[in-house]
């Protein structure tokens, strides 16, 4: 059985060179919620699993003159989606683990920030996450990573630099943080607002504290509303690390704490405090970049704008209190999957097995207010 692994389908797509034919067998609602930018689907899933020579004449009607590659889930029915195209001649072959497997591919770059030092943005285009690693004079901080700790490794290691702390912003509903097990890796420590640290070991930040990475201060800002403990992370004036706070187009939702359990406020509560806690940025320089911790669709480094351009791109940003709070409280998309499970394991209530992770995190995030 031939596959293609999710890093060499990425950097396919990423080069634009001999691009496949991206074939997504599962079920349409599950393909609408979630799938690989310029993916087809075909809904063949349950044929796949009960005969699979029903699906021939769904699956010969694809273009003959392109590779094609087959999508599911965890990569097994779609195994079987390959054999039967290549009983119909079709160049075929199997994303290795499916969309598990693309829930894992990172990508980084540099992001063009006007600062003493380098700062490079990750993607994960598979679940919309972004993630930070500022580097200034051999030392490095890490904002916000993913658990696949591999990707931060290799770029301490491309830099040559020295981990001296790893940051999250607040405590993620829609991926597991991997910040307190790369900062135990490395000795340094780990950062997160003590409303967030219900029950994990983190060194506290505060609102107006300062850290700093080789020749950078970071200024800490506290921008709760999205978490009781969400911050910001102003770097020089030059960029703003802003978490699920403030995004390019939308704001981060306000109920997802509420709904797992673990805040005590309520949702208009906690979209007043947000309406607060992004007029505190909106001060800040409009010629400063915006790296949020998530971009819808599939990111690809670096995804920057800067505080001005955001404010003519965001519509909630024009709205007043009243509407604000309104629209927010009453706005509650699709929820991340798994978030309560997710929270709780990023707040240090729950323990996830290792083997687990990447399937408790499978999906989009939403984090975002639509």
């Amino acid at each position: 059985m031939q596959e293609i692994t999710p890093e060499e389908l990425s950097e396919q797509l990423r080069n634009g060179d001999d691009e496949p034919l991206i074939l997504d067998i599962r079920h349409e609602a599950d393909f609408e919620d979630w799938h690989i930018p310029g993916s087809i689907n075909v809904d063949v899933y349950d044929q796949l699993t009960d005969d699979p020579e029903q699906t021939k004449e769904a699956l010969s009607d694809l273009p003959r003159d392109e590779r094609v590659v087959t999508v599911c889930a965890a990569g097994v029915v779609s195994q079987t989606a390959t054999e039967v195209l290549q009983e119909l001649d079709y160049d075929a072959v199997t994303l290795t683990d499916g969309m598990n497997g693309w829930s894992r591919v990172h990508r980084h770059a540099e992001v063009p920030a006007d600062i003493d030092g380098t700062l490079i943005q990750v993607a994960r285009p598979g679940k919309g996450c972004l993630s930070h690693v500022l580097v200034s004079h051999g030392e490095a901080a890490v904002f916000d990573p993913s658990h696949y700790l591999d990707e931060y490794e290799t770029i301490l290691d491309e830099y040559d630099v020295e981990l001296v702390g790893v940051f999250d912003t607040h405590a993620h509903a829609d991926h597991v943080s991997g910040a307190a097990e790369l900062a135990d890796r490395h000795g340094v420590p780990y950062y997160l607002h003590s409303r967030d640290a219900l029950a994990i070991d983190a060194t506290p930040v505060e609102d107006g504290e300062t850290v700093s990475v080789g020749s950078l201060d970071i200024e800490v800002i506290h921008t709760p509303g999205h978490s009781e403990g969400s911050v910001s992370f102003d770097i020089e004036g030059a960029a703003l690390i802003t978490g699920d706070t403030l995004f390019h187009e939308s704001v981060g939702r306000v109920e997802l704490g509420v709904e797992a359990g673990i805040e005590d406020s309520d949702v208009k509560q906690n979209a007043a405090t947000l309406y607060e806690s992004l007029q505190r940025l909106l001060d800040r320089p409009d010629d400063a970049l915006v790296l949020p911790a998530h971009d819808p669709g599939s990111p690809e480094p670096p995804v920057t704008a800067t505080l001005a351009e955001v404010k003519e791109r965001n519509d909630d940003l024009g709205r007043d209190r009243e509407e604000f709070v309104r629209e927010l409280a009453a706005d509650i998309p699709d929820h991340p999957p798994n978030f309560e499970r997710v929270k709780r394991t990023n707040v240090g209530q729950e323990s996830v097995p290792a083997d687990e992770l990447a399937e408790l995190e499978l999906g989009p995030n939403n984090c975002a207010a639509e």
